[in-house]
């Protein structure tokens, strides 16, 4: 659209590096989904036989590759949730689970980056959690890795964790998620009608923790990739 059209410039696409090719993937919504791991969600206080639920960051909260990870305003309990991410390229409502990888161009490394002080605030009031997850800068990706690329076949199953300054944080097997990438795929689809180009994080296994500023963080999910950041 013109700037003769609009009142201002409409703001970029935020766009996610594709691994192996010149296109990149262009960014219209972000879903998440909470405590998709058990064990983590025994950490957070949660009941593993609660149906998967969702919560939201805006598009422009994807950080790619070798952008800037600042330090957020307002928290001093910044935390580090890796997660395998499911970028689509198709959608629909009420799409079948035997159908949903259907709709899965690829999948990449996120962290979820939660002011997790914030956060618990809005849980203690009943209040919605966006300043808590949905802030400027809080989702980090890697480049996304094209479903036909992945070992074995998508969607991937393997080691997932993250390191912080080296020592290893998080660790644990996408195949232990509560809720597969088939089912959340289909159960997010009864929620919001999915198109190209929105992005699923999927969970994050135990071990959440604090980062601090000058942190070097680097993700990883077994046959997908992985990602750094220094934090600040």
């Amino acid at each position: 659209m013109s700037n003769s059209q609009t009142v201002f410039t409409p703001p970029a696409t935020p766009l996610v590096p594709v691994e192996g090719r010149a296109e990149q993937f262009p960014v219209r919504r972000i879903l998440c989904v909470g405590r998709n791991y058990a064990a983590h969600r025994a950490e957070m206080g949660g009941d593993e036989r609660d149906p998967p639920f969702f919560f939201t960051k805006p598009a422009d909260a994807v950080v790619p590759p070798g952008g800037a990870v600042p330090y957020p305003s307002r928290t001093s309990d910044l935390h580090h949730e890796i997660e395998l991410v499911v970028a689509l390229k198709s959608g629909g409502a009420d799409i079948p689970v035997d159908k949903a990888l259907d709709a899965i161009f690829g999948y990449a490394v996120g962290v979820d980056l939660t002011r997790r002080d914030l956060q618990n605030a809005a849980k203690a009031k009943g209040q919605p959690w966006d300043a808590g997850k949905a802030f400027d800068h809080s989702a980090p990706i890697s480049a996304i890795r094209p479903a036909a690329q992945i070992p074995g076949g998508p969607p991937p199953q393997g080691r997932i964790h993250i390191t912080v300054n080296g020592a290893v944080r998080q660790d644990g097997q996408v195949a232990d998620m509560i809720w597969n990438v088939p089912e959340i795929v289909a159960e997010a689809s009864k929620l919001w009608t999915l198109a190209a180009g929105d992005l699923i994080f999927t969970g994050t296994p135990e071990g959440v923790a604090a980062l601090q500023r000058g942190d070097k963080v680097e993700g990883f999910v077994e046959g997908v990739g992985s990602l750094s950041f220094t934090v600040g």
